[in-house]
């Protein structure tokens, strides 16, 4: 049967005017969608203390996000459905930026409303955009997912290097270190502006064809690879970003420095996100690029665990790579998995509502496991499991087949 976007891929590989203002404003979301987050782990310590908050409810400021992501992914495919790709990603647009100006006012409840707003205006950001790549650059898949990795990446990085010099070294304090992240929010929402003229209808006769066709991906133990491999790579970063400046001051490097080490393997992470995605497109099988991802987890982690001070920057950088590889191929595989833009969407909801919820253990069970044992050896042995996942889960998601039957 012949694909509903067939007809029209040469138009949509044309770059025009509308398609670069496309591009842009793909790029600007995708900077929003991580760095309000990896900002909030170089402050974790200053913020416990100005609100005497315990370890526990520490973590929760990197959970709450993800349980967010959880909460909405599902919905947000039949949500644009409904409204529009566009108009929805806008209008998340509007509630990143007051989440994020919530979340700076300073007060418990502020940081956890605001939180969870974040998590929530991201989530659609999350779901949505592979489906979009998918939609408008049917033949430049791997080419747009890279560039839309790198910018996520990119902004993670910055964000993490520079909350703890912006909190510590001028009078933005850590409210204004998180807060400063409205104002990329607000750009982007400006870019995305001429958008809202070009929106698609969410009734086509295209969406109609392809919900009619598309079984349920909850029954497919293929969707449900592409999920644990989303999840457990995503509990690995989350981790990662909420608590290692907390494991790498205790081997005894400074606040600052320990801010930019976790920088550094966000900064690791830029060619392997861009590189991964076109190569992964280029491949029948993907399953070798799983297999140097999980050792490069294991070799990094490892090392930090081993307490080698000196060796901290090479390890930083082998868990970058293997990280921006383990998101570029997750994104990835909601495209080559599936046949259709709905499908890609869909299988982007489940993996990232299951995935996250799965993610969202990750730094309250580290952070509950360091109370407990006044230790990091322990909670590091979480992030080794979960590297273990990330291999048998994607060794099944990197197989040349598709989620659902003809």
């Amino acid at each position: 049967m012949t694909n509903p976007h067939s007809m029209n891929t040469n138009k949509k590989l044309k770059f025009t005017r509308n398609t670069w203002f496309l591009l842009i404003g793909i790029i600007f979301i995708a900077s929003t969608l991580r760095s309000p987050l990896t900002s909030v782990g170089p402050l974790i310590s200053s913020i416990r203390d100005s609100l005497a908050i315990s370890n526990v409810l520490a973590g929760f400021l990197t959970t709450i996000p993800l349980l967010a992501f959880a909460l909405i992914s599902p919905f947000a495919p039949k949500i644009a459905r409904r409204f529009g790709m566009e108009l929805t990603l806008f209008v998340s647009l509007i509630l990143l930026t007051a989440g994020i100006i919530t979340r700076s006012l300073g007060t418990t409840p502020n940081l956890l409303i605001g939180t969870f707003l974040i998590g929530l205006a991201i989530a659609f950001g999350n779901v949505l955009l592979p489906g979009l790549i998918k939609l408008n650059f049917p033949l430049h898949m791997g080419l747009i997912t890279g560039i839309y990795s790198v910018s996520m990446n990119l902004s993670a990085a910055i964000a993490v290097g520079v909350s703890a010099p912006l909190s510590h070294n001028t009078q933005f304090g850590w409210r204004g270190a998180l807060g400063v992240w409205a104002l990329l929010a607000f750009i982007a929402l400006l870019v995305w502006l001429p958008q809202l003229k070009n929106k698609k209808s969410p009734n086509s006769l295209d969406v109609h064809l392809e919900k009619a066709k598309s079984p349920s991906l909850w029954r497919s133990p293929l969707a449900w690879s592409v999920t644990f491999f989303m999840g457990f790579q995503s509990l690995i970063f989350y981790t990662t970003s909420a608590w290692m400046p907390e494991v790498l001051k205790t081997q005894g490097i400074s606040p600052d420095s320990a801010g930019w080490m976790v920088s550094l393997l966000q900064f690791a992470q830029l060619p392997m996100t861009f590189i991964v995605p076109i190569l992964a497109g280029k491949v029948k099988d993907q399953r070798w690029i799983v297999a140097g991802v999980a050792l490069l987890y294991l070799l990094g982690y490892g090392g930090i665990m081993a307490g080698t001070t000196a060796l901290v920057p090479l390890f930083m950088i082998l868990i970058g790579i293997a990280g921006g590889a383990a998101f570029g191929l997750s994104m990835m595989f909601f495209s080559l998995r599936t046949r259709t833009p709905h499908e890609a969407a869909d299988l982007s909801g489940m993996a990232q509502s299951f995935g996250y919820l799965l993610a969202a253990v990750g730094p309250v069970l580290f952070g509950l496991l360091h109370d407990f044992t006044s230790g990091w050896t322990v909670p590091m042995l979480i992030i080794i499991i979960a590297s273990l996942i990330v291999l048998l889960s994607g060794l099944k998601a990197g197989k040349n087949t598709f989620v659902t039957p003809e």
